[in-house]
């Protein structure tokens, strides 16, 4: 129960009074709100400026746009104003809060329009005071009962029979009851704004499925304004006027395409009329809308009275029948074949009817109309005639099938060519049970009506659960008591008859009711038209509301309207979807489609309320507690088994309509966080997902690069080699996973925003390369401790990375400071300690961009060392993309003096058709050669270079300090790495290992021999270790590139780089050797475990 509170703060002697619940306000001009007379606050900002769509208005903690100017001049809560820009004062929320309004601005005329504009007036805060009769009840009553009811309900009772029918009404209402229970919960778990259905899934589910359904709903909502106006012209011209039809049918067998003629006119004379109406006055629709309702109950209470009067005096409809058939009673006014006249036996005028239109007894007459007598008989017998019993069962049949009475004895002619010609009454349509279900489901919607007024309710959370399943079960039992009552008082042949051709073109629900059939007419007709002009009303509403919150871009200019706010290019679109369904002319081919649509609206009200209830969200706390989620699954089962049991193929376009909305809203539309459902449903997937894959390590069969992209920004915090991104999407194809990884140097507290800023720059980057994944900035004193820690924490639980990329630090010779390429090796390092494989791309920003496409080329791989098979997948994976597709795959290995480079071509061969891979394969000769002065005169000036940089750099001190550190940093590397050696699968043999050994050891020895009588004198200091791997650089480089440097990408074994840390820049030496002369390159180390396999 709501508390009534007085506040009173006392600020520089100035007095405020606002007590909630009432209308007392004591203000200052310059703060007082201007409120219109539908307690909609009319905020400054209102608006978002430039994009004039309309802002979501929260009262709570982070909306502070109006109080930025407030500044607070008191002393007692001096130690929390440095926040109170985003912590406001409590007693700042309260009053917030007290008066919180969820209405968007209501309509208004021109007239009170412009006179805000003269003079803005101070109005004072109408709280709302509808209760639950009149703000839930009589609304959902109004909405759920209408055209159906009047025009088709008696029809499907006599098709489907009382059983049937039934079966239909429970089926339908249990369908909308169950989504009723799934809407009060979410209607009452907060304050539900104007868009009604829409608000509440897209809140719920998020603005993708929000966007869709919404859409869907709308169309659902025109479309019934189509069904209406076509429900009211059927109603003009079928039982008041028929006299103003347009195209006249001369032979019976046109009365169908004419009645569809004229429907098309009139309805679209209407729907203009109604357009203007909706556009001028909608102030008048609204208040019209009791008159409407009016009109309904009245329309009710005289069908329960005509029922109750046929117990005792059955009113005087005669049906005319031949032989068993029903005759239309239009040309014709007594049910006899001859009367006297002056003595004389003349034909009548049904006489004339079948004998070719004369009257002479002597006249060819019809076989069937010659061997059967006609029969009057009571359309409405009564209640207690019994009649019930015919109408227990279904009677359907396809088009043109004659409406027959069931066990009236008839005699069947030969010939009925001539039948379709005659006066009798048949199947305007082929009846079967899924389409009555199609027709008769729009009687039961319009369940939302209450949801969408919560903000004119007193108690909205107490009164729309209430309202809207009383609205539902009173409606309900109109329905099936109909059914029942309509079956035992209606003949079956008048039931059967949809237009009342049988009683004289009456409206067949009519002639039941009491005093007169003009009481049911009358009603059914401004029934009709306000039910058109509601749905003109609130479509267009709907529409504006799906624009400005800007989910749909395309949508955008449906969002302006009028001065005043009203929606004039949504109601112009609403007009003319609804024209289409003018167009198609069927009250019967209109219903299944707006079915579809607003079953989908309900399945999702019931699928947002079970995902809030399964996921047990904390903000989850509805006041309405008489729910379940097996009831709204069963609710959401039985919306889709409706849908394809009303039409399979309307339920198909239904649905491919709110996909195609769906993922275009999720690729081209605003991005909204609303707290939905679907969000928390993702979060609880992944949670699930990724302790199932921390069980256990991925097979080598699932084994996919899962990337960590170590990314550099440059001063303007714009990242610096984009290509890097095209390379991982290229490789990645959107699939596993991608962490894009930068570091900035300094504490986060000096450098959050700039973090932010480069999050933002490097999530651009990731969008305009198209790379799907997640970014992190990370913040650190150093570079080196940055970089570390990604490595090792980067991802999470099983879903980490297992391979880093990075760039090649392609100015590390010009720059002065050594921590560029110090970095780099360390980033090496940690990759081989952590068990990640590393990728390194050379020069690249000459890599292909991801709109490119390559020709006619190859991508060559230098398989030097055994790495788990990197070196086979990676390729493989690349030319999954459109950029490689064309490249062919080249296998080159390395093959000693003592090998048989022959068997190893053929081995490996055997190994890539095992492994399924198209490549060609090559085996190339590297045959011992004395070390060239060339290799020697590199080595000199490489360690020349290194010992100049130590000596300009590193003082004495500091060279113990370092010497100290490599020391223990190599005597923990050796640790680690002879540890992770246990580990480590070899897949060589103990011999092979013993030769290779042996063979190392000679060479090293002849190498020594054959260079002793070339020595230089400045040579002979050389670190002959340098010298060697200097010689394997230069020889290695020479013969990749002469094989490939054409190639359009070079793949190759990175070398590891040296266990003293004293070389390192010796090794960063070594690799510009090697690289020397190529241009893309991809050097490639493996993460000690096999990645590709040749086993299934």
């Amino acid at each position: 129960m709501p508390t009534n509170f007085t506040v009173v703060p006392v600020r520089d002697g100035r007095r405020k009074t606002r007590k909630v619940g009432s209308v007392e306000e004591e203000e200052e001009e310059e703060e007082e709100e201007d409120v219109d007379d539908n307690n909609v606050l009319r905020e400054a900002d209102e608006y978002a400026p430039g994009d004039g769509l309309r802002k979501e208005s929260s009262p709570f903690i982070n909306n502070t746009d109006n109080d930025k100017a407030i500044s607070y001049d008191g002393k007692n809560m001096a130690l929390f104003e440095e926040e109170m820009d985003s912590n406001p004062m409590v007693s700042s929320l309260l009053n917030k809060l007290a008066n919180y309004t969820n209405l968007t601005q209501g309509a208004q005329e021109h007239e009170e329009a412009d006179e805000e504009e003269a003079g803005p007036k101070k109005k004072a805060v109408k709280s709302p005071q509808m209760g639950t009769f009149m703000g839930v009840y009589l609304p959902c009553l109004q909405n759920i009962l209408g055209v159906i009811l009047f025009l088709r309900l008696t029809w499907i009772v006599g098709t489907a029979g009382i059983v049937e029918s039934l079966a239909i009404v429970v089926m339908c209402c249990s369908c909308t009851m169950l989504t009723a229970i799934s809407m009060s919960a979410i209607a009452t778990n907060g304050v539900v704004p104007a868009g009604g259905s829409y608000y509440m899934i897209s809140r719920s589910l998020g603005p993708e499925f929000g966007g869709a359904v919404g859409l869907c709903f709308y169309l659902g909502t025109t479309f019934a304004g189509s069904m209406y106006i076509l429900g009211t012209i059927e109603i003009l011209l079928t039982y008041i006027v028929p006299q103003a039809a347009i195209f006249v049918a001369e032979k019976k067998e046109d009365e169908p395409a004419a009645l569809l003629n004229n429907m098309r006119v009139y309805g679209t004379c209407c729907l203009t009329l109604m357009s203007l109406v909706v556009f001028v006055g909608v102030k008048y629709v609204n208040k019209l809308a009791l008159v409407f309702l009016a009109c309904v109950v009245l329309s009710i209470l005289a069908i329960y009275a005509g029922v109750i009067k046929t117990a005792f005096d059955p009113p005087d409809f005669p049906v005319c029948l031949l032989g068993n058939r029903t005759l239309q009673n239009l040309n014709f006014d007594k049910c006899l074949k001859t009367e006297e006249v002056g003595n004389q036996t003349v034909g009548t005028a049904l006489w004339a009817l079948f004998c070719g239109g004369s009257r002479a007894l002597n006249a060819s007459c019809n076989e069937y109309f010659v061997l059967n007598n006609v029969t009057v008989i009571q359309g409405i017998p009564g209640l207690t005639s019994g009649v019930i019993s015919d109408n227990m069962w279904s009677d359907y049949g396809p088009l043109g099938m004659l409406v027959e009475k069931p066990r009236q004895p008839a005699v069947l002619a030969a010939d009925t060519s001539q039948d379709v010609y005659l006066p009798y009454v048949v199947n305007d349509i082929a009846s079967f049970f899924t389409l009555l279900v199609g027709i008769y489901f729009p009687s039961v919607t319009g369940i939302m009506a209450g949801s969408n007024r919560s903000g004119d309710l007193r108690d909205a959370q107490k009164s729309i659960p209430i309202g809207t399943i009383l609205a539902i079960a009173t409606t309900t039992f109109i329905y099936l008591t109909s059914v029942v009552l309509f079956g035992a008082c209606i003949d079956t042949v008048l039931l059967r008859d949809k237009f009342g051709d049988s009683v004289k073109r009456n409206l067949v629900i009519g002639t039941l009711s009491w005093p007169s059939p003009w009481v049911i007419v009358i009603g059914s007709f401004f029934s009709c038209c306000g039910a058109g002009l509601q749905s003109l009303t609130g479509a267009p509403r709907l529409l504006q509301a799906i624009a400005r919150d800007g989910i749909v871009p395309f949508l955008a200019v449906f969002g302006h309207g009028k001065a005043n706010g009203e929606p004039t290019w949504a109601l112009l679109l609403t007009g003319g979807i609804c024209e289409i369904g003018i167009l198609i002319a069927s009250l019967d081919a209109v219903a299944p489609i707006l079915s579809m649509f607003f079953l989908m609206c309900y399945l999702f009200v019931n699928l947002a309320c079970a995902v809030q209830t399964l996921l047990r969200t904390p903000n989850w706390r509805p006041r309405f507690k008489y729910y379940h989620w097996a009831l709204s699954f069963l609710g959401m089962s039985l919306c889709l088994s409706l849908m394809f049991i009303s039409s399979w193929y309307y339920a198909i376009v239904a649905m491919v309509i709110a996909g195609l909305i769906y993922k275009y809203i999720e690729y081209r539309g605003a991005e909204k966080e609303w707290g939905d459902g679907i969000r928390g449903l993702s979060l609880n997937a992944a949670r699930y997902a990724l302790i199932r894959l921390e069980e256990a390590p991925p097979h080598t069969k699932n084994w996919r690069p899962q990337m960590l992209v170590l990314l550099n920004v440059d001063t303007d915090l714009a990242v610096k080699h984009p290509r890097l991104l095209s390379l991982t999407t290229q490789l990645k194809a959107g699939k596993g996973l991608t962490i894009v990884g930068n570091v900035l140097e300094g504490t986060y507290l000096t450098k959050d925003s700039e973090a932010k800023t480069a999050e933002q720059n490097i999530k651009s980057s990731m969008a305009a390369e198209r790379t799907k994944g997640f970014c992190h900035v990370v913040v650190s004193s150093n570079l080196r401790d940055g970089f570390s820690h990604l490595i090792q924490s980067a991802g999470l639980g099983g879903m980490k990375h297992n391979t880093v990329l990075m760039a090649w630090p392609g100015t590390w010779k010009q720059s002065n400071d050594p921590a560029s390429w110090k970095n780099f090796i360390e980033t090496v390092r940690e990759t081989t300690a952590t068990h990640h494989a590393l990728l390194v791309a050379k020069n690249v920003d000459s890599f292909p961009g991801n709109l490119e496409r390559l020709g006619e080329g190859t991508i060559d791989v230098w398989w030097v060392v055994h790495d788990g098979g990197m070196l086979m997948l990676l390729p493989f994976l690349l030319r999954q993309h459109k950029v490689w597709r064309k490249c062919k795959m080249r296998i080159f290995t390395v093959a000693q003096m003592d090998d048989n480079s022959i068997q190893m071509k053929k081995d490996l061969q055997m190994f890539l058709y095992h492994l399924r891979l198209d490549a060609e394969v090559e085996v190339v000769e590297m045959h011992d050669s004395d070390i060239s002065a060339f290799t020697y005169e590199k080595t000199l000036v490489m360690e020349q270079r290194s010992q100049m940089l130590k000596q300009m750099q590193l003082s004495r001190n500091e060279r113990e300090r370092e010497a100290q550190l490599i020391h223990d940093r190599n005597t923990a590397s050796h640790a680690a790495l002879s540890d992770a050696a246990a580990g480590v699968h070899m897949t060589w043999t103990k011999e092979k290992l013993f030769t290779e050994r042996h063979r190392a050891r000679e060479a090293n020895a002849n190498v020594a021999v054959r260079d002793l009588f070339n020595m230089k004198p400045e040579w002979e200091n050389l670190n002959q270790s340098n010298v060697r791997r200097m010689h394997t650089a230069v020889k290695l480089n020479e013969v990749v590139v002469n094989k490939s440097q054409g190639a359009h990408l070079v793949l190759l074994n990175m070398p590891g780089p040296p266990r003293n840390r004293g070389g390192d820049e010796n090794y960063m030496e070594f690799l510009e050797v090697l690289l020397e002369g190529l241009n893309r390159v991809l050097l490639v180390r493996g993460g000690g475990r096999e990645v590709i396999t040749i086993y299934s």
